[in-house]
């Protein structure tokens, strides 16, 4: 893999977590230092909410359109969640990373177990809440659920967090800034796994090698 291709990193946590708004903290940071990065918007079959917008939040589709791009390979991931479709552009993906764009998935376990399938590199990393009580209130706060729908999305909570082990990383969210600098971290670290340094590494090496043999 070249080493000029974009990183591509899969944030996941149970609704309410907060793994969108620290993608969102972590890309400013990326781009106050001049990396690029990229949040995929996802296809889904969810009705709009009020404050969202077709192409920025999601790609909003009904079920049939969504079926004939599963049906085509056009999905790097997808799954069903709440009753809804979800799913990831292969192509967008693709075309961000050969960039040299770092991409960010915002996606379930579900989705997260697919894309390491099809990119066994990617970088994995569940958010965990600190406490039922805050994922509670989270999800209130918004004001985007009724109470029986809150109930439901604390359960598949549940199901979610015993997986934590399938991930690279675990961060538990419960304060916002240093939940951030975690993930900036784990966003470095992943700059200098051994096929990411190849290059480099193979330079300052050979380096070595020569000088060592002038001095036989």
């Amino acid at each position: 893999m070249s080493a000029s291709r974009g990183e591509l990193f899969i944030v996941a946590s149970p609704s309410g977590g907060g793994k969108t708004t620290l993608i969102r903290r972590v890309m400013q940071e990326l781009a106050a230092q001049g990396r690029q990065a990229h949040f995929s918007v996802s296809h889904t079959t969810r009705a709009p909410r009020s404050c969202e917008r077709d192409g920025v939040d999601y790609h909003f589709v009904d079920r049939s359109t969504f079926q004939r791009m599963a049906a085509a390979g056009g999905f790097l991931e997808f799954a069903e969640v709440h009753s809804n479709l979800y799913g990831t552009s292969r192509a967008e993906v693709e075309r961000k990373l050969e960039s040299g764009c770092d991409v960010f998935l915002d996606i379930d376990v579900q989705g997260a177990r697919q894309v390491r399938a099809s990119v066994p590199d990617v970088v994995k990393v569940f958010i965990f809440p600190p406490s039922h009580a805050e994922l509670y209130r989270r999800l209130v706060a918004r004001r985007q659920d009724a109470e029986d729908a809150i109930a439901l999305r604390i359960k598949n909570a549940v199901q979610e967090m015993r997986e934590y082990a399938e991930f690279d990383y675990v961060i538990i969210n419960d304060c916002l800034e240093d939940a951030t600098r975690a993930l900036a971290s784990v966003v470095a670290v992943a700059r200098m796994r051994p096929f990411r340094m190849r290059s480099r590494v193979q330079t300052i090496l050979e380096g070595f090698e020569r000088a060592v043999k002038k001095e036989e």
